[in-house]
């Protein structure tokens, strides 16, 4: 009896080791990304958030197709050069489009 409870035991340690190895590793957050000095968005500040991205998204997009960009064309192999040609044709950053 006594030698099913220690194999159980050991079983349950290893299990428990084991749980421990994979946990993820916790990271202090930056100070620069928590909101605890500011009060939650409301329903109305986040729709016009939601609104002058997307209105900042499409003007980019607009300046991308008028640099000769086509996001509709079925080419996808010129994809990445397409896009980058574009972007420095119109003056538009790389990590901008992202």
């Amino acid at each position: 009896m006594k030698a099913r409870l220690a194999s159980k035991l050991a079983v349950s340690l290893i299990v428990a080791a084991f749980g421990i190895s994979i946990a993820p590793a916790s990271f202090a957050q930056d100070s620069s990304t928590t909101n605890a000095t500011q009060a939650p968005m409301t329903k109305a500040q986040k729709k016009a958030a939601r609104k002058q991205a997307r209105a900042k998204k499409n003007a980019e997009l607009k300046e991308l197709e008028d640099a000769g960009y086509n996001p509709a064309r079925r080419d996808d192999s010129q994809y990445p050069q397409d896009i980058q040609n574009a972007q420095k044709k119109a003056g538009v950053g790389a990590g901008a489009s992202q």
